[in-house]
């Protein structure tokens, strides 16, 4: 575990930052970006996330200056995870499609050695990564840090959201500590490795060809959901280690690795609008009703990478966090439905309020157009609950990953993983008939 303690980081969502490690006074080039000799004898190397003609609104690239450049390293080589996990995968099309309601147990932790790179399994996704357009999502599960290797992912972003297990990243532009109910997003190509202090296990988002980018608030108005001032972006920090290092690359859904002789965390100073970030869940600033119905889940989304068609994302990262509840007349937790979207939930704490069973660790898929809703037990609690002011979900906290994608499984996914809960269907077997041809007077609000 890095010893280095006391983390500073810089606010604000997808600002120009700049960043120099304190032990390297005035180390940014003055007035340029790549001088005929940069200060302190180091590298200027430009990290671009977005093509160089991009509109300035999207356009994102980051200036590093190194003590020496990424380029110096041995040729890849194909890397293989251990047998013992799912390992990561784009070949959607090996498993028989599954339209079923899907949900996993507490995903395994393993009495294997395993670092967070071994660990990553993929679950699910589509699209592909060599187009730029898709997703996939992980579940990692590991006990031991990451020695002299790091990683980068040369097909799309990450969001990482631990659910057990404090992690330090260390990347490229500094360290970030984070913890459960807290999200990181490393962006495509950078460099970052892993620590932990114990078992840890969490959710990965992964989308290729588009960025992230906070919601339009529309109506809303100027201030509300995820404030940008509560994204936190790391400072400068280097390390100038002269020893083996495995640089491990995922390309093309395949992972390669490549042997250099210095460590790539040598960033002395950086300066650009295309860095990692975290932010904290308990932050979000909820909106919900106040008189009557059920608002869509929209209302809850943190983060949103959108596709080529205005208002329809490739992914949504949505939150269900701790809040009030006072709508009258309404049936509460959230309304029956058939969805063009795919939603994959996962318990990063506490349980959901509409589903009983669903357990930290967890997850549930429900993929395109298959039909979910509060389970027999929900529903007939809710339908018949004094409608009081309540806070819900106090000490919990749920997710959502939504895609505009139809969701293809994996084998770990659909079977090897061995936690696919087969009787998660009977939560909604006890769902009665209720109806008798008359109205009920008070079925409904005058």
């Amino acid at each position: 575990m890095n010893q280095v303690t006391a983390l500073k980081y810089l606010s604000g969502f997808g600002n120009e930052f700049s960043s120099e490690d304190p032990r390297c006074p005035n180390s940014l080039p003055e007035g340029q970006n790549n001088p005929q000799k940069c200060p302190y004898g180091l590298y200027a190397e430009q990290l671009s996330g977005s093509a160089f003609t991009c509109p300035r609104s999207s356009n994102r690239r980051s200036w590093l200056y190194r003590i020496l450049p990424s380029v110096k390293h041995e040729p890849f080589k194909p890397y293989s995870q251990p047998k013992s996990v799912g390992g990561i995968t784009h070949a959607w099309d090996n498993e028989h499609p599954n339209p079923n309601q899907m949900r996993w147990k507490p995903f395994k932790m393993s009495s294997e050695k395993l670092d967070f790179i071994d660990s990553l399994s993929t679950v699910c996704g589509a699209g592909d990564a060599k187009s730029r357009n898709g997703i996939a999502i992980h579940i990692y599960c590991c006990n031991s840090s990451m020695e002299n290797k790091a990683f980068y992912n040369s097909d799309g972003d990450y969001v990482i959201v631990p659910q057990q297990g404090d992690l330090r990243i260390q990347t490229e532009f500094g360290l970030i500590d984070v913890a459960p109910n807290e999200i990181c997003v490393i962006q495509q190509g950078m460099r970052f490795s892993v620590d932990v202090s114990g078992p840890s296990r969490g959710y990965i988002l992964e989308v290729f060809g588009v960025h992230f980018q906070l919601p339009d608030l529309g109506p809303i108005g100027a201030n509300g959901l995820a404030n940008p001032r509560d994204f936190l972006t790391p400072s400068a920090y280097f390390e100038n280690k002269k020893e083996p290092y495995s640089i491990i690359s995922k390309y093309q859904g395949a992972l390669f690795v490549a042997q250099q002789d210095h460590s790539p965390f040598d960033v002395v100073a950086w300066h650009g609008n295309y860095a990692p970030y975290k932010y904290d869940l308990e932050k979000f600033m909820v909106i919900n009703a106040v008189k009557y119905d059920h608002p869509d889940p929209s209302i809850f989304t943190v983060l949103t990478a959108q596709s080529t068609r205005p208002g329809v994302a490739i992914a949504d990262f949505v939150i269900f966090p701790p809040r009030w509840s006072v709508h009258e007349g309404t049936f509460r937790p959230p309304y029956y439905h058939r969805n063009c979207m795919s939603e994959f939930m996962g318990i990063i704490k506490g349980s959901y309020e509409a589903k009983s069973g669903s357990l930290p660790g967890s997850a549930t898929l429900h993929s395109v157009m298959t039909p979910h809703g509060p389970d027999a037990v929900v529903f007939e609690k809710a339908s018949n609950a004094e409608l009081k002011s309540e806070f819900i979900g106090k000490g919990a906290q749920a997710f959502m990953f939504e895609s505009s994608l139809s969701m293809a499984l994996t084998k770990w996914g659909n079977e090897t993983c061995e936690c696919v809960d087969g009787d998660y269907f009977k939560c909604w077997e006890g769902l009665q008939v209720h109806f008798n041809g008359k109205r009920d007077p008070e079925a409904a609000s005058e």
